[in-house]
């Protein structure tokens, strides 16, 4: 059996932080099948800034008590996601910094409605890939929430 010391264990469901978009304390639902990562998101609107392809939208924390945070983000792409059932969707995507225990990286997400899910995000592969990430599915929530760095890096 081969072990890899460099990447870092994570359960099926992990705390995360998007502190660039200002959310913190959000529960992920680790998802290997997905490529990109997802964002529940709702009054999704395109605008420019500075000659620059932005995008504005509410999301929503939280499963028992949902809260709802508006948001303003650098448009990456609009992709056309398949779901599993075949259906295809256009979706707005962007990149934002995921703290998840003490690691910090970029991660695209696209952004979608996902009121009748149990989880408001979902990690994809990418995510993964690029967070030096493997999944245990038999555990949860091993890592430990992360805290909210501010810019000179202290908690």
């Amino acid at each position: 059996m081969k072990t890899f010391d460099h990447l870092s264990v994570i359960g099926l469901r992990e705390w995360i932080n998007l502190p660039d978009l200002g959310m913190i304390g959000l529960r992920a639902k680790i998802d290997t099948g997905a490529s990109t990562s997802c964002l529940h998101a709702s009054d999704i609107q395109p605008f420019q800034r500075d000659g620059e392809d932005w995008v504005r939208f509410t999301a929503h924390i939280g499963t028992l008590v949902q809260r709802r945070h508006r948001c303003e983000a650098a448009l990456v792409t609009v992709k056309r996601i398949k779901s599993s059932t075949g259906h295809v969707q256009s979706r707005y995507v962007i990149r934002t910094g995921l703290t998840l225990g003490d690691r910090m990286w970029p991660v695209e997400f696209t952004l979608t409605c996902r009121k009748t899910m149990r989880y408001r995000v979902l990690l994809g592969s990418k995510a993964l890939v690029d967070g030096q990430l493997v999944v245990n599915p038999a555990l949860t929530y091993i890592q430990d929430k992360p805290v909210l760095l501010d810019i000179s890096g202290a908690p």
